[in-house]
């Protein structure tokens, strides 16, 4: 593999990393991720003091620590920006060009377990680096997105596959089957792609077979999110975590 990050600490690797999620349409300060890196790898959590992210803006409201791979936006007052999820949305504060990694084909993979409950997730996508106005590259390829309220008797639903959100060229093309996966415990999620085919895997078994998928620069984002609206009550003292071993490609 060309590329991999077992994050050995003391921090992240800032030449390949951003620890902070969509700052473009906020600030950096409200957007910073909470992680640290250790024994394990590199830890994602969202704290119970955690601020909402853009609140009133995101519906629905949602609390998130990610790291991304690639940034940039147009200046304040613009609409350009990344991964733009509604309509009249304004960029805040305008984000230099960051090109950390971006694979355009090949394999990308992520071990990592999770802490999650019925009001938390936690993911790892590939999303189109979208710096041509002129061009909708904006699709994704899911690596897994794993929701909390799917986890039972040691499975859970899986997502993965295509989502074209905006890009004409791509065709929606996502499921989360259910698989005996703990999230709980160490798993290797993974796609490897090129013009012709998306090949999704877990621990090495084929989990899904997508066509065309998108061969533009991705961004790789990875986060755990929790969602306060989704408490099924006596759980606010829950801090969902994303224990991340190595990231590969």
């Amino acid at each position: 593999m060309s590329f991999r990050d077992d994050f050995p600490g003391p921090d992240l690797d800032r030449s390949v990393w951003l620890p902070h999620y969509l700052p473009a349409w906020s600030t950096r300060g409200a957007t910073a991720a909470s992680y640290r890196i250790g024994r394990d790898g590199l830890v994602l959590d969202v704290p119970v003091d955690h601020p909402v992210w853009m609140p009133g803006e995101h519906d629905p409201p949602l609390r998130v620590s990610g790291i991304q791979s690639g940034s940039w936006s147009g200046p304040a007052g613009s609409t350009l920006g990344q991964q733009r999820f509604r309509d009249g949305l304004v960029v805040r504060s305008e984000e230099p060009r960051f090109e950390g990694w971006l694979p355009s084909s090949g394999r990308v993979e992520i071990r990592c377990r999770m802490a999650l409950s019925p009001r938390s997730m936690a993911a790892l996508w590939l999303s189109g680096f979208e710096d041509d106005p002129a061009q909708e590259r904006c699709g994704e390829l899911c690596v897994v997105e794993i929701f909390g309220g799917s986890v039972r008797d040691g499975s859970c639903e899986v997502g993965v596959g295509i989502k074209a959100f905006r890009d004409p060229a791509l065709t929606q093309d996502f499921d989360a089957p259910r698989l005996p996966v703990d999230p709980a415990d160490p798993h290797t999620y993974a796609v490897d792609w090129d013009a012709d085919e998306a090949v999704f895997t877990v621990d090495g078994q084929v989990v899904r077979r997508c066509p065309n998928p998108p061969t533009y620069p991705m961004q790789l984002m990875v986060a755990v999110f929790d969602f306060p609206r989704w408490s099924v009550g006596g759980d606010d003292d829950l801090v969902p975590e994303l224990v991340v071993e190595h990231v590969a490609g």
